[in-house]
């Protein structure tokens, strides 16, 4: 059962240009040290590498993945939804993640786009650890 200190995690799903994603996994670490350095405790992302089932609905389709991208999943770790809406009040607020971040999501040609990001903020249902 849910209660006010229960773990809180943030999910999310998004394409990354293929010949960019080690400049992108670079920002990446970056901005998963700030995470946390500001109390996160885990901050995880992965790159897609068996992307297609039979009958499920793949995750490139979901986010409209062109040929020359991979899909990044990931999530953020926090103590509580308290802890995490402290974290992300400071993240949205240090300067380093504009610094880092920006320059992924500007030109003709982005790296990273946030508006193809599926995200969501996620209580417990299941532990089985």
């Amino acid at each position: 059962m849910e209660t006010d200190k229960s773990p809180y995690i943030d999910g999310f799903v998004f394409p990354v240009l293929r010949n960019r994603l080690e400049d992108y996994a670079k920002v990446a670490q970056s901005v998963a040290d700030i995470y946390r350095e500001y109390g996160a405790i885990e901050y995880r992302e992965f790159v897609g590498d068996e992307m297609a089932r039979p009958g499920i609905w793949p995750f490139p389709e979901m986010v409209n993945a062109a040929d020359n991208e991979a899909i990044v999943f990931g999530w953020i770790v926090y103590e509580s939804r308290e802890a995490r809406d402290r974290i992300n009040a400071k993240i949205e607020v240090d300067p380093r993640m504009a610094e880092w971040v920006a320059p992924l999501m500007d030109g003709e040609n982005p790296v990273f786009n946030p508006a193809r990001m599926a995200y969501g903020g996620f209580k417990p249902l299941v532990n089985a650890s």
